[in-house]
C-alpha cells in the first residue's frame, strides 16, 4: 500500500484567503535555484522568457531555450531547474476564482469540469503557436496589475493583491485566457496511464520527507511502491533526473540550511538532525550544494541580514 502524500503537497497558501492567486517571479539578473518537486490544488501558469531552464512534469522533462508558455495542473508533480540565469514568472490560481453561481454553457462545459479535473490546460504554448501572441498579451496584463497594485510578501516570495478592482481584471485575464485555449481547442483531457507512475513517485518523496531524519535504505522507498530495488532506482532517476540517494541527502541539506538560518545548533547536532551520522560525509554534501562550509554559510547568512 502506498504512503499518504498529503505531506508532499505544497503547504504555502498562493494569493491570499479571499483571492487565491499570487505571481512569482525571477530576474534575469537573480540567482535562483529553482524549485524542487512538489505539487498543489491551483493551476500554474509559467511563462518562460529567457533563459535556459529544466522543467520536469510528472514523468516527462522539457529543456526550455526560447520564450514559452508551460501549464501546471492541478495535483501535478513538478520542478523547475535553472541552467543559465533567466526571466521566468508564475501565476497560480485556485480553479474556484473563476466560477459563477449561474449554470450557463461556459460553467457546465469549461469551469466545473476545470475545477473538477475533468478538462485541463495544454502542456505547453510555443512562440510559433497562433495563440501565443494573444495568450502572452493578456499574461502581460495581468502581470501589469500586480505590479500596480499588488504587495509582495517577502518570505513567500510573492507578489498578492487585495485591491477589489485588480481582482477583477485579473479573474477577467484569465478567463480570457480560458477562452483564447477554448478558441483554438487546445483543451484536453486528463491521461490516466501516467496517474500510477506519478502516485509512486510522489509516495516515495513524501516518505523521504517523513523519515529523513532516520536511516533510510532504498529497499525502504521501493517497499513503499512494492516493486524491486533495481527497478525502482532507474524508475526513480528517470523521473526526477537524480537517484534517490541523491535526492534525499539533497532534502537534507536543504533542512540544515533551515536550521543554520534559523537556530544556534552546534554544527554536529545538525548533523545528526538532518539525518546524517557521519560529520565528514555532511560536511562533503553541504560544500557540494553550497560551496561553503555550515559555519561559512551561517556567517554569510547573518551578514547579509545585518
Amino acid at each position: 500500500m502506498m504512503a499518504d502524500t498529503s505531506r508532499l503537497k505544497e503547504q504555502k497558501d498562493h494569493g491570499t484567503a479571499v483571492f487565491p492567486c499570487g505571481l512569482y517571479e525571477v530576474e534575469e539578473t537573480c540567482s535562483w535555484k529553482g524549485v524542487k518537486h512538489h505539487w498543489h490544488d491551483e493551476i500554474e501558469i509559467l511563462y518562460f522568457g529567457k533563459g535556459e531552464f529544466l522543467l520536469r512534469i510528472n514523468m516527462e522533462t522539457f529543456r526550455i531555450q526560447e520564450e514559452c508558455f508551460y501549464f501546471i495542473n492541478p495535483g501535478e508533480l513538478h520542478s523547475i531547474e535553472p541552467l543559465t540565469q533567466g526571466l521566468e514568472s508564475a501565476v497560480l490560481f485556485h480553479p474556484r476564482i473563476l466560477s459563477f453561481e449561474h449554470y450557463d454553457m461556459a460553467q457546465t462545459r469549461l469551469l466545473q469540469p476545470l475545477s473538477k479535473g475533468g478538462i485541463r490546460l495544454p502542456r505547453y504554448l510555443a512562440g510559433a503557436s497562433p495563440a501565443f501572441a494573444r495568450l502572452r498579451h493578456v499574461y502581460m496584463e495581468i502581470l501589469h496589475i500586480f505590479h500596480e497594485t499588488g504587495s509582495f510578501l517577502s518570505e513567500e516570495g510573492q507578489t498578492v493583491t487585495e485591491n477589489l478592482s485588480s481582482q477583477l481584471f485579473i479573474r477577467a485575464g484569465l478567463l480570457n485566457m480560458l477562452a483564447v485555449f477554448s478558441s483554438y481547442s487546445l483543451l484536453t483531457e486528463p491521461e490516466k496511464e501516467d496517474d500510477y507512475r506519478v502516485e509512486i513517485i510522489k509516495s516515495a518523496l513524501d516518505f523521504i520527507r517523513s523519515h529523513y531524519q532516520e536511516k533510510i535504505y532504498i529497499r525502504d522507498l521501493a517497499q513503499q511502491a512494492n516493486i524491486n530495488e533495481q527497478y525502482f532506482c532507474r524508475f526513480f532517476k528517470k523521473a526526477l533526473g537524480k537517484s534517490p540517494i541523491s535526492y534525499l541527502n539533497a532534502y537534507r541539506i536543504k533542512q540544515a540550511i533551515i536550521l543554520l538560518q534559523t537556530t544556534d545548533m552546534a554544527v554536529m547536532e545538525i548533523c545528526l538532525d538532518c539525518g546524517f551520522y557521519n560529520l565528514g560525509n555532511f560536511l562533503r554534501e553541504f560544500k557540494k550544494d553550497t560551496g561553503l562550509t555550515p559555519l561559512q554559510y551561517r556567517k554569510h547568512y547573518v551578514d547579509g541580514k545585518s
